[in-house]
């Protein structure tokens, strides 16, 4: 968290706190500050131990989550293009015939046809 803080910076950090808090109120205000931080790390440790009880064996199941493919560019991406086979259709419907009757071909574009553009839509 403090990497960037070298000891020459922490001297000039307790010189300022010298200069301004005085000698004889300095050692109370590092005993109160020392105790806030152990009520600190109290609560930290308290909260861990509550969400290890309440989450208990599904804990290390969160901790392997991936985040990442619940992003939502990632997640219309993968549901958008990851399903290669299609939708299911049904034998006998009318979406079934259609289907079949008119394959679909993907063909490549043009790449020196400029793309279609619609002033409209935009």
């Amino acid at each position: 968290m403090f990497d960037s803080i070298g000891w020459g910076e922490i001297i000039v950090l307790a010189l300022a706190a010298l200069f301004i808090f005085g000698p004889e109120r300095l050692p109370d205000l590092a005993k109160d500050a020392a105790t806030g931080l152990k009520r600190v790390r109290a609560a930290v440790t308290g909260m861990r131990e509550q969400v290890n009880e309440s989450l208990g064996d599904d804990l290390p199941q969160l901790r392997d989550l991936d985040l990442r493919k619940y992003h939502p560019r990632t997640f219309i991406r993968s549901q958008l293009l990851g399903d290669e086979d299609g939708p299911t259709v049904h034998r006998g419907s009318a979406a079934a015939t259609a289907a079949a009757a008119a394959p679909v071909v993907a063909r490549p574009r043009d790449r020196a046809v400029p793309p279609p553009f619609d002033p409209d839509a935009t």
